[in-house]
Formats: C-alpha cells, structure tokens, sequence
C-alpha cells in the first residue's frame, strides 16, 4: 500500500499482529543523494550514535540503574534481589534479609531502576521518625534520587518522591492527604510493624493507593505465621487464599507450617530473605575484649547496700515478679553510675510516704552516693578511648550516665557528643555528622541501637550491657555490617561481684552471644522465651537466691541455650536436606519457621 511518498507493506502475523515498515527515511535519503546533500555534521552523528547505543537494551532482566550510580557499588545478592523484584514480583516484594545485608540498598536499587524506565513517578517511603533522614541522605547522595523529607502539610503535593514516618502520614491533617493520592510506588521499612491487621497502622496502608509495593523487615514471623499471611494479603491479596483456607492447608500450630514444599513457592513469589550464613557475603572479624573492673570501696558499699535494699523489698512484696525488675534496675543503674541510681533513688523518695521506714533507707542510700568521688567504669572508658586513638561509639542503657559521660570526657578534652532518643531527627542527624567529621566520641543510648549506620566507626564501648543479647546485637550491628572495612573491635566493661559479672558471663560464655550470627540468635532467644521471659527468669533469680544458687542456675540457664542451639542446628540441617531437591529459597531459607526473627539500621 502506498500512500503520497510513504510506502507501507501490510503483512498478516498470526492474524492478530500486523507489522508496518516506514520507508519515508529510504525516500529522504535519496532525495538528498540526488543533491548530494545537505548532510548532518560528522560529530554530532557520532554523538547520536553513541546516545542510542547507550539508551540500547540488551534484555529485560537487565538493570539500567546500574551505570547511573557512581557513588555506589551493589553488591551481588542486592543486583539479584533487584532483578528477582522486577522480572518475576512485578514490583510487589517483601525484602526480608537478615539485619545489616542492606535492605535499603537494594530497594533504592529497585526505586532507581522502575523510575529510570518510566514506570515510577510519584513515590511514598515511609519509615520510622528516626530514619527518615538517613533515607533521603542515602536515596539523594547513593542513587542521585530526589527525595525530600516531608515537614510541611503542603509538601505531599508538591513534591513526586517523600520520605516521611508513619505517625506523621497516617494522622489529620496528613491523613486524608496523603490517602487523596495515587501513588506509583511505596516502601515501608520495618513493616513488621504491619503485623496485626487491626491496627490503624495496617489499616493505612491497605486503603493507600498503590502500583508497586516493597516491605521491608528482617523479622517477617516473630510469633506467630498468621504475621505472615497478614504482610503478604497486605503486599498481595489472595496470594496465600483466605485466611481460613491458609490455617487448613499451611499452619499445624501458630508457629509450625505444613505443606512446606507448596507454601515455599507461594512464599518464593513475593519474599526474598538473603542470610549471612549463605556465605555469599563476607564480614569483617568481631573482635571481643570483656574488660573486668574492681569497683572502689565507697561504689562497692553502695552496691551492697542498694542489693540489701532490692531484696529485702522483694521478699516484702512476696516475690512480685513486675516489682522484680524495677527494683533490679536498681542494683544495674549502680553498676553504670551513681548518677543513674541517684536519680531513681530520688524519684522513689519523693513517691515514699514520710512516715514509711521505707523512706529512712532510701535516704541512707542517698547518702552513700555523696561519698563517691569518681567512677571506676567512666576512668576505664578513657583509657580505652585514648588507647584507641580513634573514633569510638560508647554505648548505656541510661540517660544519667550518658550525661556524667560527657561532661568526664569533656573535663579530659576528649570531644565527645550524644545520641538519644529524646532528640528530634534534625538533631540526631546533626549529632551524626558532627561524629562523623569532627568528634571522636558518640555516646549513645538505646536509641543508637536502631537504624543509624555507623561504618565509618569500627570500635564500640559496651559501658554497661543490656540483658537481652538482642540489644546487644542491636548496638554492633551499628558498626558490623556491610561497607565496613576494617575488624570491628567491642569492649565490654562489667564490675566483679555485681550482677554484672554473671550477665557478662550469661552472654559472652554460656550463649556464646559475639559468635552467633543473627539468625541463630533469634530462633534461640525466641524458642527459649516460648516458655518464660529471660529479663524476668535473671531478675527472679538475682533477688531469691544466693550466690552459689544464683552460680547454678546460670549455668543450667546456660545449658539450656545450649540444647536450644543443638536443635536449631539440627533443624536447620534437617531443612537443608529436605530442600535439596527443591528450588533456592526454600521455607526455611525463606520463612524463619523456627523463629528466626531489627533496634534501630
């Protein structure tokens, strides 16, 4: 068929395809070869050329984001989590890897790749409050995407990529806002968080509008499988059926599947949980040095004083489990300053009727800590700091002696700044950078245990030790994770006598904590707290037994870890053979059925 000057054949193509040729260009080029011209420029022809054989793809499969990210170099099992998103998810995933493998990563990878093919324009991340700086930090600096942080109400609007937190997006007058718009994709990072589908959290962002989805969470089953199926109807409705039909044919308890083999590959088409013990990623060393320390003769008799306190007030409650580990605060806040038990102990006085003999002692306590002129543990601390020579992250579990910390550090021009959850995002960031480019010192609280990454920092302080060894985690994994060069080397400073030296023991002897990778310790832990809390299990028996008592039951709390460990170990290895004939990813790779469960990256 022809039709003026531009020629079209018209061919039949499985009688539903037709193929149309455009020989107008043929035409034009031999008009102008008639005329000898006129020709394009040599160079920019050249340039042309280049742009499109640039712009060529190669495959589907293959990721165009790659070549515009200078700033950073993805690591294998985050280009393969991408492409598995984009080729065979169809933008709908929950990236679930073990702590420190870079989540955020590989959904800025994704992000990057659907906006550079035109499918993603207008884009919601929602993360916790502290965090959401560090999101638009990495997305502006790692991936050159435009992502602000939500402030104002009119910034929904006018701007196409918001970071914001959930509390902020789901609460008025954000809420209609944000819930108005039609949004291409949206991340949400600690989604576990979305668990329950009654709460208002779910609820959100079921009614938000959405193309593409990515969920992000280290801990995708923490209690019980209906977790699960609650994300992924969230992330994809009708992918696992109706909840009574995925109880029938994939649950035998809350926490045992069956029908593992057919649940995999439901699981296989919208998770993916890379682990470090695959072994496709390599981590620097973890060097432990538990440093032992011999309170002074007035901390000491402060120490003993405030036990013979704690435990006379157990035994006058009747061993009260929840007055247990109040009054054990106590005896830790002791072990960490006096500052952090003085305020307590004031706190308890003024609550104390003044007729209560109760009130008597309290005072007496008080009283003691005005005789103490220094702290053995802070001493320590500044000689590890000066021994270092380096950037050193000093972790306690209280505000009280954070803040004696500081000013001793301060006092010995040391340059040292805080971090605490009390603290806005802008400051938190501001105290990120200030460590980051002038300070040698971060004094962090709990709060620096979630979220931050802090890889430019390889020695960490534990200036007094949580008892719940995922805390601990929690606070190394601010420095022990991908981008880290160097050994990371933990200093755990415990005083002999105290409760102390028996949780440090508990840890780093018995559970063996500092060599578990993650994984291990969270099936551990949580098998173990099936049955009774470990916090509570430690308080009971500080407060009702004797030291040769309190020696034995440690150790049988120790043994016990120890079976647990054996039977993960086993089930694990159980898995691996009866997966062996099945695709990569499996339940127990994918699913953590043990209980394989994220303070703050």
């Amino acid at each position: 068929m022809q039709t003026g000057n531009k020629l079209e054949h018209v061919r039949p193509f499985n009688e539903h395809v037709q193929l149309h040729f455009d020989r107008e260009w043929f035409e034009q080029l031999h008009e102008r070869a008639q005329r000898n011209g006129p020709w394009d420029d040599w160079t920019l022809y050249q340039l042309a050329y280049e742009a499109e054989q640039a712009s060529l793809i190669s495959s589907f499969d293959q990721l165009q984001s790659l070549v515009h990210i200078q700033q950073l170099t993805p690591m294998p099992h985050q280009i393969d989590t991408a492409k598995k998103v984009l080729t065979e998810m169809r933008g709908r995933a929950i990236l679930a890897d073990e702590v420190g493998l870079g989540k955020t990563i590989e959904a800025g990878l994704i992000l990057k790749e659907y906006i550079i093919r035109g499918l993603v324009k207008k884009v919601l991340i929602l993360v916790p409050a502290s965090l959401v700086l560090q999101w638009v930090r990495e997305l502006n600096q790692k991936f050159g995407i435009p992502a602000v942080a939500q402030k104002k109400e009119y910034m929904w609007a006018q701007y196409d990529i918001i970071v914001a937190s959930m509390d902020t997006a789901k609460r008025d007058p954000h809420r209609d806002i944000v819930l108005g718009m039609e949004y291409d994709m949206l991340i949400v990072d600690e989604a576990h968080k979305l668990k329950n589908k009654k709460t208002t959290n779910y609820q959100f962002i079921n009614e938000l509008r959405k193309k593409y989805c990515l969920l992000l969470t280290a801990t995708p089953v923490q209690n019980d499988l209906s977790e699960l199926y609650n994300l992924i109807t969230l992330l994809k409705p009708g992918q696992l059926g109706g909840q009574g039909s995925f109880q029938a044919n994939f649950v035998v308890d809350k926490r045992i599947p069956k029908n593992e083999e057919q649940l995999q590959q439901e699981l296989s088409k919208v998770m993916i949980r890379n682990r470090r013990s695959d072994g496709n990623v390599n981590f620097t060393k973890r060097i432990v040095r538990n440093i032992p320390l011999t309170l002074s003769p007035e901390e000491q008799a402060l120490y003993d004083g405030v036990t013979d306190f704690v435990k006379g007030r157990y035994q006058e409650s009747e061993g009260d489990i929840s007055s247990a580990l109040s009054l054990v605060t106590l005896q830790r806040e002791v072990c960490s300053s006096r500052d952090a038990v003085f305020i307590t102990l004031v706190n308890m006085f003024k609550k104390t009727a003044e007729d209560s003999p109760v009130r008597q002692r309290i005072w007496q306590l008080v009283e003691l800590i005005r005789s103490i002129k220094a702290n053995t543990k802070a001493e320590k601390a500044m000689e590890l700091v000066q021994e270092i020579n380096d950037k050193v992250i000093i972790f306690t579990e209280y505000r009280a002696s954070q803040e004696y910390l500081l000013n001793y550090l301060k006092e010995h021009k040391i340059t040292a700044v805080p971090y605490r959850g009390g603290m806005n995002r802008g400051k938190k960031d501001w105290m990120m950078d200030l460590f980051r480019n002038r300070a040698q010192v971060l004094v962090a609280t709990e709060a620096g245990g979630e979220g931050i990454n802090l890889q430019f920092c390889h020695n960490m302080i534990n200036f007094d030790l949580p008892w719940n060894p995922m805390r601990v985690e929690q606070r190394i994994g601010r420095v022990h994770r991908l981008g880290q060069q160097d050994d990371v080397k933990i200093y755990n400073l415990s005083t002999n006598g105290t409760i102390e030296e028996y949780i440090l023991s508990l840890l780093h002897e018995k559970i063996n904590m500092f060599e578990l990778v993650i994984g291990e310790l969270d099936t551990i832990l949580e098998r173990f707290e099936q049955s009774h809390s470990l916090e509570k299990s430690i308080a009971q028996m500080i407060l009702s037994s004797s030291e040769e008592e309190l020696k034995r039951q440690m150790d049988d709390l120790g043994r016990s870890f120890t079976t647990i460990r054996t039977e993960v170990e086993r089930d694990s290895a159980a898995r691996d053979i009866s997966r062996s004939h099945m695709m990569p990813g499996a339940v127990g790779q994918i699913l953590p059925i043990t209980g394989e469960a994220e303070a703050s990256p």
